[in-house]
């Protein structure tokens, strides 16, 4: 999605692109630099800038310095908006501006009042979201622009898979009024799979990927099936109860009854603005040393009636307390691949982005949820997994060096959804082989969800040689349950057991043997293929002892099919064609 408006945006050869991931949270810059995408500092050093903006005495602060603001400066200070562009005031949830300026109803939009002016006489100013979003954008692109020592002027900028047309066209407004041009709208998640299949060592496969975008106020998961380097989102699920203030949260009623316990006298911190906003961010603190170490420290000055306040918690006890948590996000991705009509079993790579993905129990949790064939990028778990707080804007990056070079009206006509929704292959397309133990298998061609047109080849081996019969079909895939056969236990005595029990002293066997039956007891779920229709079937003759057939499949845009078969290196062939209907 381009900025079509009435000022047009700079040629592309006077362009300077980057990536930006736009977070209700915290927001991330990123460039390519000889092909690699970098995630750019500010000039405070950080690469995770918060999404904030606040006032003091005229001047405006951003990022980590507003963010200390809430302490001090709550009421000038502008946070958590970004969800707010292109909505009605009714239809927002103000939870989480309760430590900031609250939201107010403004016509058809969202506002906040704030003293952005020195001196009192002249007044505060009402603030809509587009202008706030404006300011913010402003202050991304003058850090980038200092960064890389020349003039930003655009930038490919994610998006929630739940944005609205209308508020696309907000954002897209609000980058207009800041000078910046927006090039593309690109959905989080599929920027999550860019960044990593746009690494140098990266590989285009076809693959089913969740991606797990766990931010500060919500979370969420997508489906995204990659197909020849084409990203299709099948599923999402979109959550506001699990996610990084619900870690938060829990740490602060931890400090906040054990401050009670050893001040029986004192007043509740949680019932004090500024005590609840110093629990807050402290515990924030505390819950990235956690995601780095076993143990962390927790500190802070005069937290209620003067009292200062300090303790320490190891992670063991972190992840107990949370545990509800991390259950519920486990919970979420299940729910998201239920939705995609998938089983864990379909799932090849599982990647974490956002800021509460650091946190290791949840990339453990989610390798037993899992099998042990699917990937789990996360730091915790994989060496050469990238920073899930920087994995979308690098992403976003990549694609901003793609299409730079192209004219805006041609990025707008190559990325508007009549072009971009096309249609998918829904069952596999493949071949009937023949396995050592005589049996007929499925051998995958165009997989499920395949965007087309798309055309693929594979060779199927032909040890017998002469006249080769191949059989083009759909195939499906189900999950096969193999239920273990129940163990028999060899008679015991009970004089032998009792003797037992004198020897050792006491009687174990409740402990040992139950848990080698539960173990020897686990059912085994694999993915099979399935064979479904057949299609078409095509005869090669006189193919070579040992040789192989290479049988190539072509399904158009109207979802025709047109079949090629031919002996490797040898003349000749069939070739034949199925209307739409049958396909």
């Amino acid at each position: 999605m381009s900025d079509t408006g009435s000022k047009p945006g700079p040629e592309p050869s006077e362009r300077t692109a980057i990536g930006i991931t736009f977070g209700n949270s915290n927001s991330s810059i990123a460039y390519v630099v000889d092909d690699k995408a970098e995630v750019i500092a500010n000039e405070d050093g950080d690469r995770q800038i918060p999404t904030i903006l606040s006032y003091v005495d005229g001047d405006e602060y951003y990022g980590q310095q507003a963010k200390n603001f809430l302490v001090r400066n709550p009421k000038n200070t502008v946070a958590y908006f970004r969800d707010f562009l292109g909505k009605e005031f009714k239809s927002i949830d103000p939870t989480h501006n309760h430590a900031s300026a609250h939201p107010e109803e403004a016509g058809e939009t969202v506002s906040f009042t704030v003293q952005d002016k020195a001196g009192e006489e002249e007044g505060p100013s009402t603030l809509n979201v587009s202008e706030v979003a404006t300011r913010y954008l402003r202050r991304l692109v003058g850090s980038a622009s200092d960064y890389l020592g020349k003039k930003v002027t655009s930038a490919v900028v994610t998006v929630p898979t739940d944005f609205t047309d209308k508020q696309k066209a907000a954002l897209v407004a609000a980058a207009a009024a800041a000078d910046l041009e927006i090039l593309q709208l690109i959905s989080e998640p599929v920027a999550a799979v860019l960044a990593y299949d746009g690494r140098p060592e990266g590989k285009i496969e076809d693959k089913v990927i969740v991606v797990a975008d766990l931010g500060g106020t919500r979370s969420d998961v997508a489906v995204v099936a990659s197909r020849g380097g084409m990203y299709t989102v099948l599923a999402t699920v979109h959550d506001y109860e699990f996610a990084g203030v619900a870690l938060d949260k829990v740490l602060i009623d931890h400090f906040a009854k054990e401050f009670l316990k050893k001040n029986s006298s004192a007043k509740d911190p949680r019932e004090n603005a500024r005590s609840l906003a110093k629990l807050r961010l402290e515990s924030e603190s505390t819950k990235r040393a956690l995601s780095l170490g076993n143990n962390a420290s927790f500190s802070v000055e005069s937290l209620s009636d003067g009292i200062d306040f300090a303790s320490t918690i190891n992670r063991l006890r972190y992840e107990t307390i949370a545990r509800t948590v991390f259950e519920g996000i486990n919970r979420l991705v299940e729910s998201a691949v239920k939705k995609a009509g998938l089983d864990v079993l379909d799932i090849d790579e599982v990647i974490l982005s956002g800021g509460t993905s650091h946190t290791p129990r949840i990339a453990t949790n989610l390798g037993y949820l899992f099998p042990q064939t699917t990937k789990i990028l996360a730091p915790s778990t994989e060496v050469t997994a990238l920073n899930p707080s920087e994995a979308e804007a690098r992403g976003a990056a990549l694609q901003a060096s793609l299409i730079q070079d192209y004219e805006a009206e041609d990025i707008n006509q190559s990325t508007h959804a009549a072009v971009t929704t096309v249609p998918h292959v829904g069952n596999a397309i493949g071949v009937i082989s023949v396995n050592e133990a005589g049996e007929e298998v499925f051998v995958p061609i165009i997989p499920p969800e395949t965007a087309v047109p798309a055309r693929r080849t594979v060779h199927v081996s032909a040890p017998s040689g002469g006249d080769v019969l191949v059989k083009v079909v759909e195939g499906n895939t189900h999950i096969k349950v193999t239920q273990p056969e129940p163990k028999v236990k060899a008679p015991e005595s009970k004089a032998a057991k009792v003797e037992d029990a004198d020897e050792d002293g006491d009687d174990d066997s409740d402990f040992s043997d139950d848990d080698d039956e539960e173990e020897d007891e686990e059912e085994k779920r694999e993915k099979v293929w399935k064979i479904g229709a057949t299609l078409a079937e095509a005869g090669v003759k006189g193919v070579k002892k040992n040789g192989k057939v290479e049988v190539s499949i072509t399904v158009g845009s109207d979802l025709s099919v047109i079949v090629t078969a031919r002996e490797v290196g040898g003349k000749g062939g069939v070739r034949g064609t199925l209307a739409a209907a049958s396909a």
